[in-house]
């Protein structure tokens, strides 16, 4: 069992590296709105693979509902000043947390899990098949 996990682990922790390069990528190519809206979308999604490497025996509907609950804790938190306040001192702090609240980012983090969560959900059930 402890093989598994840490084999789940890789796999998240390799999801996670490439949902950043497509971020980087789309960031390096695109402008406006959908640099923005994949940028938060991505962020979510690798949210999603964060929880597989901290918690490797998750199901998809929990790591999922972690994944947006946490996105949303930390965007209704950007409403009290603090991100913002890292934000200034740090870059890190800038990508983890943001620096301004947007209602619009409440709705697209569920766009960046529940196509993960679908697509897990359905490997899961292939697999359990064959």
């Amino acid at each position: 069992m402890l093989r598994t996990d840490w084999s789940r682990r890789l796999a998240a922790l390799a999801a996670a590296v490439a949902v950043l390069a497509i971020a980087l990528l789309i960031r390096a190519l695109a402008d406006g709105p959908l640099e923005q809206h994949s940028g938060t979308a991505l962020y979510a999604s690798m949210i999603y693979a964060g929880v597989f490497f901290l918690w490797p025996r998750a199901t998809p509907l929990v790591a999922g509902t972690v994944a947006i609950a946490f996105c949303w804790l930390v965007e209704l938190s950007q409403l009290t000043g603090v991100p913002a306040y890292l934000s200034e001192r740090s870059l890190l702090a800038r990508l983890a947390l943001g620096v301004a609240y947007d209602p619009l980012d409440m709705l697209w983090y569920p766009v960046g899990v529940l196509p993960l969560v679908a697509v897990h959900l359905l490997l899961r059930r292939q697999r359990a098949t064959a």
